[in-house]
């Protein structure tokens, strides 16, 4: 092999096999002599990759872990693997990953040719992941569309539906991805509005790149997690919650989203939650009841009156 950009690729590809390669081996399977491969070694190690030789009648080369983390070859099952992983990731905003996960599959997706994108779309469509109730499901084309453009500092358009359904066509300079555990949202700036504002990424569909470049604008409060969460206060009521369950805290907290926080003691067998929440009282009453055991709602009233609502309705269903 004399063409040396191909053969260095082949033989990081080797390399990237956690075993360790005795340089005769690696010169037969390149078609090269030993001493090539020794350069090659070399060039590998000049670009960041942390090649470890050993000596010896059994030595040989091995990639191993170094101080900062270079370009990865991947075959095509390990990026069509990869690429459906991250969207499950994605899509239903693991926390803790989420970001990344949008950044990664934003870069893997750039570059996969068109048949794996092909297998990743099929293998997605044919998977039915389990949804936790608590969030929306979003498409991962809809979020990394928007993370390039976030990245490449482009202008977005795009279509929105809003809380009471009206659809609106937007054009933005869009800022930050923001994942709040159960949804994803869009921080960026209106330019038909002239104005922040904040979208739910499962509301928007058609995202399309402008190709306009634009300088980013300073945020008006902090940075993006503080913005939304000023507009978001802005936008909701947030509802003083007091429930009394029957049945021990921990239980309950198990069956709790993290950001209602943790109920005390109240009892033997009773806990108290006392919070503040800007959810919906429809979700909220959702929520609770998924903690499948008595209680009591104290307040706010709002929510009593759904929940005596929704509980004479599910009697009609059920009569």
């Amino acid at each position: 092999m004399t063409d040396t950009p191909a053969r260095l690729l082949h033989l990081l590809s080797l390399l990237q096999t956690p075993r360790e390669w005795p340089g005769s081996e690696l010169a037969e399977r390149l078609t090269v002599s030993p001493r090539t491969i020794r350069r090659d070694i070399d060039r590998l190690r000049d670009l960041g990759y942390p090649v470890e030789a050993t000596k010896g009648a059994v030595g040989g080369y091995r990639l191993v872990a170094g101080a900062a983390m270079p370009p990865l070859l991947l075959d095509d099952e390990e990026a069509v693997a990869i690429a459906v992983g991250l969207r499950a990731g994605a899509g239903h905003a693991i926390e803790g990953i989420e970001e990344a996960s949008v950044r990664a599959l934003a870069k893997l997706e750039q570059v996969l040719p068109s048949r794996l994108r092909h297998r990743v779309a099929t293998l997605q469509a044919a998977t039915l992941p389990l949804a936790r109730g608590d969030g929306a499901t979003i498409d991962p084309h809809i979020l990394t569309a928007i993370a390039g453009t976030v990245t490449g500092q482009e202008r977005l358009r795009f279509a929105y539906r809003a809380g009471d359904g009206a659809e609106t066509k937007r054009l933005v300079e869009p800022y930050r991805l923001v994942s709040t555990g159960r949804r994803w949202y869009l921080v960026a700036f209106d330019l038909q509005r002239e104005d922040w504002r904040t979208f739910r990424v499962d509301r928007v569909t058609e995202p399309f790149a402008t190709g306009s470049r634009f300088t980013p604008r300073p945020a008006p409060v902090g940075d993006a997690a503080e913005l939304l969460g000023h507009t978001m206060s802005r936008q909701q009521q947030e509802h003083e919650i007091d429930v009394t369950f029957r049945a021990p805290a921990p239980q309950v907290a198990a069956r709790l989203p993290e950001h209602l926080g943790a109920p005390v003691p109240a009892g033997e067998n009773d806990c108290r939650l006392r919070t503040r929440s800007a959810d919906s009282v429809e979700w909220l009453a959702l929520r609770l009841a998924l903690v499948d055991c008595e209680f009591t709602v104290h307040g706010p009233p709002a929510l009593r009156e759904h929940m005596a609502g929704l509980a004479t309705r599910l009697g009609r269903a059920t009569a």
